[in-house]
C-alpha cells in the first residue's frame, strides 16, 4: 500500500499516511489544512558548500595526479569525420 508523507500547513506537524490512492484523495478533501510534504524522502540533499576538487583530493588520494595527466578527447568535427569516412 502506498504511503503519503503529509504536513500540516498551520502547525508544521508531519505524518505518514498508508492508504489507497482513492482513500488518500478523499482524506485530502476532508483535511484541507494538510498538504503533501514535498521534502520528505528527498534523497541526496546536502547543505555542504565548497570546492569539490579540493574535497576529492583530500578524500581520494591520487585523484589530483590522475586528473593532471588526463587528456580529454576532442569532439569530432565535420572535417575529421569526412576525412575518416571519405
Amino acid at each position: 500500500m502506498p504511503t503519503y508523507p503529509v504536513k500540516n500547513k498551520d502547525t508544521g506537524e508531519t505524518k505518514e499516511l498508508s492508504m489507497t490512492m482513492a482513500a488518500y484523495d478523499e482524506w485530502r478533501k476532508e483535511n484541507p489544512d494538510w498538504d503533501k510534504d514535498w521534502m520528505a524522502g528527498v534523497g541526496n540533499y546536502s547543505t555542504e558548500v565548497g570546492d569539490w576538487q579540493s574535497k576529492m583530493s583530500r578524500t581520494h588520494p591520487g585523484w589530483t595526479d590522475i586528473m593532471k595527466n588526463k587528456i580529454l578527447p576532442k569532439a569530432p568535427t565535420n572535417t575529421s569525420i569526412a576525412e575518416k569516412w571519405g
